[in-house]
């Protein structure tokens, strides 16, 4: 209830109407447009939480009170203006997941999961910590638009500058997932609870994107050469690494774990083209990404019992000859994420190669497009599995209160209208977001 209160203010609230908390706060278009579709990504979540955690003997009560912390720091996150606020609104995030990675806690791989989160987030919050303090060392401010001012002073980054965005680069690329930083990812989204790694991918990933492109913008980040010869390779690598790693798994969540490396290096290709269709192309990507991984972890987590997840290849095989409708809307989520035309994802695609090109960057385009051929083929693997025919014994199990799975049902059936109706009608949307993403 508290995030649909929160939506429904958010959609009453001015958003041309821009508001400055000192110093720390911004509240614009922009943050306005990635508020609104954090929270309704977290409500999504939330529904398709339900039934999952029902099934099991854990605590259900403090999962949903860490689901909406982390929710507030992911929308810190994306109205922050000022090193401290984005600093609270990561810590508050991360803290949040690592208790919700290994809320299991009858799970092994849960909790080693956890660990490895809690880990790897302490020494990638240190290296954007050190970045913070040696450009406050050589700057005196720790404010977007203060850096940015001492930077359009002077005609080359000093130094200690660069330095500190190197650091600060490797402690975002962690919390974004991409290449050289990755290595947590698979591990983390197989030990988890199907619903935490639908967080993972979606509200975690989307906020710290948002926050990147507000940063990159607001300190003209496009003209530092050095700066987008790094994140073109970061792309790049993302890109192939993911997809090629992707191949090579039969475990469902490690194949999404994978993709999603490879999805964060398309963002990158919008991001680096910049500008005003560059910030159009990233938001109405994250838009149709939410909404995709959000409806494939559904439907991992409708399909997963008390005991494990259902991650494994084998356990969908035959899926669309024992329940049709479940496997259709598993092969839509599919088919957006491969770029098939009439779903939210090939127009996501569309964009964000219309963006590459209009900033000649014709490199990261043709690198685009090649991924996304390789990427076709692990998706519709995991299709053609659903549609093998494959004589299954029925289990008897526990059947919940069926309004339970009423709310899981309709909650996949928004998410699957959404898709299409975007990928078939997507001028509305994009109207939206071009009234509200303008960054001044």
């Amino acid at each position: 209830m508290s995030l649909a209160a929160d939506f429904g203010y958010l959609a009453v609230y001015k958003a041309a109407q821009k508001w400055v908390i000192e110093p720390l706060f911004i509240f614009d278009g922009f943050g306005t447009f990635n508020t609104g579709l954090i929270l309704l990504t977290a409500l999504a979540v939330t529904m398709i939480s339900y039934a999952y955690f029902e099934q099991r003997e854990e605590r259900k009560e403090e999962y949903y009170i860490l689901l909406i912390l982390a929710t507030l720091g992911a929308v810190v996150l994306v109205i922050s203006k000022h090193f401290i606020s984005l600093f609270l609104g990561l810590e508050i995030l991360s803290v949040s997941l690592y208790s919700m990675i290994a809320y299991l806690r009858k799970r092994a791989r849960s909790d080693e999961a956890g660990i490895k989160y809690l880990i790897l987030a302490a020494f990638s919050s240190a290296f954007l910590l050190f970045g913070m303090a040696l450009i406050y060392a050589a700057i005196g401010s720790m404010e977007f638009s203060a850096i940015a001012r001492h930077l359009s002073s002077g005609s080359e980054m000093p130094l200690i500058v660069f330095a500190g965005f190197g650091l600060m680069t490797a402690g975002i690329g962690f919390k974004l997932g991409v290449v050289p930083f990755h290595m947590w990812t698979a591990d983390v989204y197989e030990g988890a609870p199907a619903p935490v790694t639908a967080f993972i991918a979606t509200v975690s990933k989307g906020g710290m994107m948002a926050l990147l492109v507000r940063f990159f913008i607001e300190i003209n980040g496009y003209k530092y050469h050095t700066l987008i010869l790094v994140f073109t390779f970061i792309a790049i690598a993302s890109m192939f690494i993911g997809n090629f790693l992707a191949l090579r798994q039969n475990n469902v969540k490690r194949v999404l774990a994978y993709s999603s490396i490879a999805h964060i290096g398309y963002l990158l290709v919008a991001f680096l083209a910049g500008g005003k269709l560059g910030v159009e192309a990233v938001s109405f990507y994250l838009v149709a990404y939410f909404i995709t991984t959000t409806g494939a972890f559904g439907i991992l987590a409708t399909l997963s019992d008390k005991d494990r997840d259902a991650e494994l290849l084998d356990d969908y095989r035959g899926l669309f000859w024992t329940r049709p409708l479940t496997a259709t809307i598993f092969a839509a989520m599919l088919l957006s994420l491969a770029g098939i035309p009439l779903t939210a994802g090939f127009i996501g695609k569309f964009y964000i190669v219309a963006a590459g090109v209009n900033a000649n960057q014709w490199l990261l385009v043709v690198m685009l497009a090649v991924n996304s051929a390789i990427g076709l083929y692990y998706y519709i693997k995991i299709i053609a599995t659903m549609a093998e025919r494959h004589e299954v014994e029925r289990e008897e199990t526990d059947q919940l209160n069926p309004a339970i799975y009423i709310i899981s049902g309709v909650t996949m059936s928004i998410l699957t209208l959404l898709l299409i109706w975007i990928g078939v009608q997507p001028s509305a949307i994009m109207a939206l977001i071009r009234n509200l993403v303008a960054i001044n």
